[in-house]
């Protein structure tokens, strides 16, 4: 009941300091800061931080395109850079283009790495080409903890990552796909324009990238 209490006091009784076990009990806690879990919890976070890899700048980003169908006519359109480091906003954006089958997006990042992001109603798919990149590319670390593993150490061998079906339906059959993500000494904005050609996206693909990233 919220308002005044009037004249009524409650009054607790003076319990003293010479209750059994009190002094027992003051000494089993722990006064003085977060016990030990909490500390170890605290570091491991600033761990995950230190360790996430800076943005990728204007000039390190090849490209950023959503790809749909309009009327089964293939659209293709350039999207903000700032997408380019941010798996959960690029998704958000997907998910706003009005495409016959959902919307694609393809990004390649300083000729050496390409994520592919495809969202069709509540179902999404994501590939990356290079799971060592997640060192290097906020988005390659994106896919990475989307998918629930871990990237290689240094001194292992790298290996594509993720939904290697992601493009079958639209006519691009996974083994394709896992041999173009290998050709690491290949230009990953030009095995895009190979993927994009594939799916049937060739020249809307080529004409956006002119316009919007040369």
């Amino acid at each position: 009941m919220s308002g005044s209490t009037g004249d009524f006091e409650l009054e607790l009784p003076n319990l003293g300091d010479d209750r059994a076990g009190l002094e027992e009990l003051d000494d089993d806690l722990e006064l003085d800061g977060p016990d030990d879990d909490d500390e170890d919890d605290a570091d491991e976070s600033d761990d995950d931080f230190d360790d996430y890899p800076e943005d990728a700048a204007e000039e390190d980003i090849d490209l950023i395109l959503a790809l749909y169908r309009e009327e089964g006519q293939p659209v293709v359109v350039g999207l903000d850079l700032e997408l380019a480091n941010d798996l959960d906003a690029l998704m958000t954006q997907l998910r706003r283009i009005p495409g016959d089958a959902g919307a694609l997006a393809m990004v390649s990042l300083a000729t050496e790495v390409f994520v592919l992001v495809r969202v069709r109603g509540k179902k999404v798919q994501v590939f990356l080409s290079d799971a060592g990149a997640a060192a290097d590319w906020p988005i390659a670390r994106d896919v990475v903890d989307y998918l629930g593993i871990d990237s290689p150490d240094e001194d292992e061998d790298t290996f594509p990552a993720g939904d290697l079906d992601i493009l079958v339906d639209a006519g691009l059959p996974d083994f394709e796909l896992e041999a173009l993500a290998s050709e690491y000494d290949e230009d990953s904005a030009g095995l895009l324009e190979q993927i994009a050609k594939k799916i049937k996206f060739g020249p809307e693909f080529s004409r956006t990238v002119s316009r919007s990233f040369d």
